[in-house]
């Protein structure tokens, strides 16, 4: 045992660097309530406090279960929520006797599907029929090949703004946008000054993000039904998922916790049903949240969508008038008016953006107009992205 592991921790370099020397009782001769591993937090003292952060504790997660799903099934949190909890310092370093910093891969483990990190790498979470499933899979999951962020085709890994300590505080990130970006005012959407001061810069870089409009699960007593409706299995064997409509374009535009303009999409447009009820004339998609939340799509470009992408786009901020509805959820017994009308939602963790904001954003002042002929007109000179100087 001693020889094999002396082979591992001799055949890699952090292992060889920083866990070659001490004997294996200086490791696996102590435990810690939270991680079996042992011994870490000997070596690493302060690093334990991150069992007591979010990617741990999930408590988000399960006070928006506790307001939504569980009010009609007590156990669904168990029975569907507990497979991306960090329980022990080998979840991200490493298994067996090799011990690693986290790659992009590593931290893509848990940190993919709808929730932020696959988008990354270009992946967007598809379809759950049955039908969509193809292509290759990343941890179990197919997806859709979609533009990755320009840091990461850069080569750049999550730790570069996330480093452990920014976790350890409980804090997003360790760096923000223009800790390494210097602001150019020759850049036509940066000399306007609004934009520096109330827009998060991923308002407008953000090429794209996963979005998701009602989500469904569906309640089998009878495990025998799920097999009409030919869907993607959960880790639940008594539920299923599935969406009524799923994008990936430029999000909704909402403001975030910091009072900024910043990417906004649902967490969740929650429904419910349980099949057994539905089929005995019982209710059948039951709206028990209607949960949007800011957050940072990391699909970062260097270019923008047009002024017309948001000033002249009521819908993105959850404004969309009657005249331009398409889908008519109510007909569809789906309670909403729209997903794309503030009435009846929320944003958690911010706010959306007022009417008499956004009419306010969307006069036409000579200001806009001067600015918006310049962009034409760089646009037309063939420039290759519309924001390079």
């Amino acid at each position: 045992m001693l020889v094999i592991v002396s082979f591992f921790l001799t055949n890699n370099s952090l292992a060889t660097q920083l866990h070659g020397g001490p004997v294996c009782s200086s490791c696996h001769g102590q435990t810690t309530a939270r991680d079996q591993v042992t011994g870490c937090v000997v070596c690493h003292p302060g690093k334990e406090l991150i069992f007591e952060r979010a990617m741990s504790r999930r408590s988000g997660e399960k006070s928006f279960v506790e307001r939504s799903y569980a009010r009609v099934d007590s156990g669904f949190w168990d029975k569907n929520c507990t497979s991306c909890h960090l329980k022990s310092c080998r979840d991200c370093h490493g298994t067996g006797p090799v011990i690693s910093k986290p790659n992009v891969a590593a931290c893509q483990k848990c940190h993919k599907g709808y929730y932020t990190g696959g988008d990354y790498s270009g992946r967007a979470p598809r379809e759950n029929n049955m039908r969509y499933q193809r292509g290759i899979a990343v941890e179990g999951e197919t997806f859709l090949k979609m533009l990755p962020d320009v840091h990461y085709t850069a080569g750049m890994i999550c730790s570069a703004c996330h480093s452990m300590q920014s976790l350890v505080e409980g804090k997003k990130s360790s760096h923000v946008c223009r800790n390494c970006h210097r602001i150019s005012s020759n850049v036509i959407e940066h000399s306007i000054p609004a934009h520096l001061e109330k827009l998060e810069c991923y308002a407008c870089h953000s090429a794209w993000g996963a979005q998701e409009y009602g989500t469904f699960f569906l309640r089998f007593r009878d495990l025998r039904m799920k097999v009409d409706f030919d869907l993607k299995p959960t880790s639940s064997t008594e539920y299923l998922r599935s969406a009524y409509l799923r994008k990936q374009d430029a999000p909704p535009l909402g403001i975030n916790a910091r009072g900024r303009v910043s990417p906004i999409r649902p967490l969740f447009i929650s429904y419910y049903t349980d099949i057994a009820a539905a089929r005995d004339n019982g209710p059948e998609n039951s709206l028990l949240a209607a949960e949007w939340r800011a957050w940072f799509p990391h699909t970062i470009q260097r270019g923008s969508v047009t002024c017309e992408g948001c000033h002249d786009n009521p819908a993105r901020f959850l404004l969309e008038p009657e005249s331009r509805r398409i889908y008519n959820l109510q007909k569809d017994g789906m309670t909403l008016d729209s997903f794309w009308r503030q009435k009846g939602q929320r944003v958690v963790n911010g706010s959306f953006m007022s009417a008499s904001r956004y009419q306010q954003i969307s006069n036409k002042s000579p200001a806009y107009t001067k600015a918006y002929v310049k962009k034409w007109k760089k646009l037309l000179n063939r420039d290759d992205h519309s924001l390079r100087p």
